[in-house]
C-alpha cells in the first residue's frame, strides 16, 4: 500500500521548521547529517532546500546498533562521511522514519566519536507515534502517524521519494 502523502510538501514544512528552529536558537552555520539510506535521502533535499555551504554528512550506523548481531551484516556496509569537523557545532541530524529510537541512538554514539558537538536537532519525516523503546523523540517532524500491530512504513527512492506502509504476515506455524 503507498501512502498518498505528498512528500515534496513535508520536505517544504521540514525546511521552514528547521529554518525557524536554527533563527529561534541562533545557530549561525548548522551541519546537516543524514542518517543512510531514507534519512541521507531527506537530508539531502532538506540541504538543497536550506542552502546550506558546509557539505552535507552521511551516516551509515550498521556497526553502531545495539541489535547488529540479531540484523546481521548488511551487503552494502559503506563509510560514514563526515567532511566538516563536528566539535562544537550544531548538528541537524536527519533520518526517515523514527521508529524505536534505536538508529537515532546509534547515530548519535557515531557522532560522538567523531567529536563533541554543541548541539544536536532530530529532524524526521515521519514518526511512528507510541511505538519508541528508547526516550527519543523528534524536534521536527514532517508527519506522525499511528499504525496497527504488524503495519510497517518504509520511504521509496530516491525519486521519486514516497512513502510505503505495508502490513508484514506472520508465517510461522
Amino acid at each position: 500500500m503507498s501512502d498518498e502523502t505528498d512528500v515534496k510538501q513535508l520536505l517544504t514544512e521540514m525546511a521552514t521548521a528547521i529554518q525557524s528552529h536554527t533563527n529561534s536558537h541562533s545557530y549561525d552555520t548548522p551541519l546537516m547529517i543524514g542518517i543512510k539510506t531514507g534519512g541521507a535521502w531527506v537530508a539531502n533535499r532538506l540541504h538543497q532546500q536550506l542552502e546550506y555551504k558546509d557539505p552535507l554528512g552521511e551516516l551509515n550506523i550498521a556497526f553502531y546498533r545495539d541489535d547488529f548481531s540479531t540484523l546481521g551484516m548488511h551487503p552494502e556496509v559503506s563509510p560514514s562521511q563526515l567532511p566538516v569537523d563536528v566539535n562544537d557545532r550544531h548538528i541537524i541530524l536527519v533520518d526517515d522514519v523514527l521508529y524505536t529510537g534505536r538508529t537515532v541512538r546509534a547515530a548519535m554514539n557515531e557522532i560522538f566519536d567523531y567529536g563533541r558537538p554543541a548541539s544536536i536537532t532530530l529532524a524526521v519525516l515521519v514518526d511512528r507515534s507510541s511505538t519508541k523503546e528508547l526516550p527519543i523523540q523528534a524536534d521536527i517532524i514532517g508527519k506522525t502517524i499511528a499504525l496497527n500491530a504488524g503495519e510497517h512504513v518504509k520511504l521509496l527512492g530516491p525519486e521519486p521519494l514516497t512513502i510505503s506502509i505495508d502490513t508484514v504476515r506472520n508465517t510461522g506455524t
